[in-house]
């Protein structure tokens, strides 16, 4: 079992803002592809300026490239009828991952979700973070937003490109097998298995960009050889931080050990600050983690919760003026549900270049859309909300019992 990421150097990386961003350069790569594409997000919707990605997506397929898309059962569901046509007549090959039943979540091995983001095109430039497929300023839920979403991605060159293509061929065999498995179509599933553990070297070498050049790997959490990767290599950043840790993170509700090191971490002087949901989006992960603001509040930690809209970045800063910085850009929160459940996956970058252009970033969000909680502001909080934020809690823990994990 693989503990670590492997790191090696040279990768070209450009950090990315927001979907509006994000969308540019996939689908500029995407227009570029003379050979395959293959693309995983958990939500795949098809208004607004997501819509050209779907658009760019056809194109592709229509000039012959091979076209892998693999959606969410939950995320996403079934895709809208138009664009189920659409996508057939071009040759866009899609998957759902783990279509919901007539019973939809009611077991909790349905809990188990694709929630990684990640894009890999002609094995030369890859793309992973937190960015769904979704118009910047429109929710589902919540319609039209006065202020986009806040969220990161990495586009990659180099070995790294591999890692991402090596990881999304296996799930896409893996789903096939699945599939010819349910047609019964048995001597086809067992070629899909197979093709699922070789080991494809696809990826090549990109042209320069000019871009940040830097040290980086492939963190990965799934339920099989990858249960801890992501939570093992954020507690190693922490017990190695000597100044500074910058955490940005949508549903935050780290565990008993996650909490114990930046506990320690303050307390041995680390300047340790956190970037938190402050819009209500969801019951459980907006009210569930106000209980463990007590305890981070006691020790000394910053919490500066997100206002201007629906932060949704899972990125971090580990020391990024000092001689090991340490940073990630991903899928990932530090949440039971993705870090016991999800199929999740972060960039990890050790370059002081990179994790300064981060933390630079994150810097000007707190001064300009983000609000101080004090140890005092949290005490005065009304009755009727701690009663929402302990019933939250306990639901939390409740679904933590029936998974049958310990967090």
């Amino acid at each position: 079992m693989r503990h670590q990421p492997v790191l090696t150097d040279g990768h070209q990386l450009r950090l990315i803002e927001g979907g509006d961003a994000y969308f540019k350069h996939l689908i500029a790569a995407v227009d570029r592809a003379r050979s395959q594409v293959q693309l995983e997000t958990y939500i795949f919707d098809f208004h607004g300026d997501a819509a050209a990605v779907a658009e760019a997506l056809e194109r592709a397929a229509l000039r012959g490239v091979r076209v892998w898309l693999v959606v969410d059962g939950v995320g996403t569901g079934p895709l809208p009828r138009q664009w189920q046509r659409r996508f057939e007549a071009a040759g866009v090959e899609c998957r759902i991952y783990s279509p919901l039943g007539r019973l939809g979540l009611l077991f909790p091995s349905r809990w188990r979700r694709l929630h990684r983001k990640l894009c890999v095109v002609d094995g030369q430039v890859a793309f992973c973070g937190g960015i769904n497929i979704l118009d910047d300023w429109y929710d589902p839920r919540h319609g039209a937003l006065t202020h986009p979403r806040l969220d990161f991605a990495v586009q990659a060159q180099g070995a790294l490109v591999q890692q991402v293509q090596e990881t999304m061929t296996q799930l896409w065999w893996r789903l096939q097998a699945v599939r010819h498995v349910r047609q019964h179509n048995f001597p086809e599933a067992f070629s899909s298995f197979r093709a699922a553990g070789l080991h494809l070297p696809w990826a090549q070498d990109g042209e320069g960009t000019g871009q940040i050049v830097a040290r980086a790997g492939l963190l990965l959490r799934d339920n099989v050889l990858n249960r801890k990767q992501i939570e093992r290599a954020y507690m190693r950043a922490i017990a190695a931080a000597r100044h500074e840790i910058l955490i940005a993170n949508a549903y935050f509700l780290p565990g008993r050990r996650l909490r114990k090191a930046l506990v320690l971490a303050a307390q041995r002087g680390v300047r340790v600050r956190l970037v938190l949901q402050g819009r209500y989006e969801y019951f459980m992960q907006y009210h569930a983690v106000r209980p463990v603001y007590e305890t981070l509040l006691a020790a000394g930690i910053e919490i500066h919760e997100y206002t201007a809209s629906f932060l949704h970045a899972k990125v971090a800063v580990v020391d990024p003026q000092r001689d090991r910085p340490w940073a990630t850009v991903g899928s990932s929160n530090l949440d039971p549900l993705s870090l016991l459940l999800a199929r999740e996956a972060n960039v990890v970058v050790a370059d002081r270049s990179f994790a300064r252009q981060l933390h630079q970033r994150l810097e000007q969000i707190m001064a300009e859309h983000c609000s101080l909680v004090s140890a005092a502001s949290f005490q005065r909080r009304p009755w009727h909300q701690r009663l929402r934020d302990r019933m939250a809690f306990g639901l939390m823990r409740l679904a933590l019992f029936l998974t049958g994990k310990r967090y």
